[in-house]
């Protein structure tokens, strides 16, 4: 209950100081390329109750309906905006909407989309007893250690069912195990000095 006082309490104050950066992201993708700004997609949520998730669209329109295929940062359907934006984690923030509604939490696991939680293993699907979060230690692993290898590899899904997925997987086990304010607040501050060190270098 206290965790989702403060999903609610933090996602609707986010909502409201980060809206006219939304505003102004949905306006340069509208300018960069052709299609809607705001791109809806199903996720597994908690027991795996699929959810429509959304995010800022990063890739060309005529890509998205591939999406569900893992991207790399130099993938060709990203657009020009969009490689900033997946950079700087903006394309999540509309993600703070699934938070407010219940879909999601602040920090957890990822919210994946089904055709790769068919590849979960058994104890891998212990990641589906709790709301995938906004940010989490298997997505920031992801971001830095990952996304460039993935980027290298001759078949892309498959890369990352086998090497990138458990990978991720076991850092988010880990962090159900070990779950506190302490670690929160701690994947927090990692989560910004990521985004602010990647969106530098975009």
């Amino acid at each position: 209950m206290l965790r989702r006082l403060v999903d609610i309490a933090v996602s609707s104050a986010l909502l409201v100081l980060l809206s006219p950066v939304m505003l102004l992201a949905a306006l340069a993708i509208r300018l960069d390329s052709k299609g809607r700004a705001l791109f809806c997609q199903t996720r597994a949520g908690k027991d795996g109750v699929p959810f429509t998730i959304y995010k800022l669209r990063s890739m060309r329109a005529e890509a998205v309906s591939n999406a569900v295929t893992p991207a790399g940062r130099r993938d060709p359907r990203i657009t020009r905006v969009g490689a900033f934006f997946r950079d700087s984690k903006i394309d999540e923030l509309p993600q703070l909407l699934n938070v407010l509604k219940g879909d999601m939490t602040l920090i957890g696991p990822r919210a994946e989309t089904p055709n790769f939680v068919a590849h979960y293993t058994q104890h891998q699907r212990e990641v589906l007893k709790t709301k995938p979060g906004l940010t989490g230690p298997g997505q920031i692993h992801y971001t830095t250690m990952q996304a460039a290898s993935l980027a290298a590899a001759a078949d892309a899904e498959r890369f990352y069912i086998e090497r990138i997925l458990p990978e991720k997987l076991e850092k988010d086990l880990e962090y159900m195990r070990s779950r506190s304010l302490r670690v929160d607040l701690s994947i927090l501050l990692r989560t910004c000095a990521v985004a602010l060190t990647l969106g530098r270098r975009g």
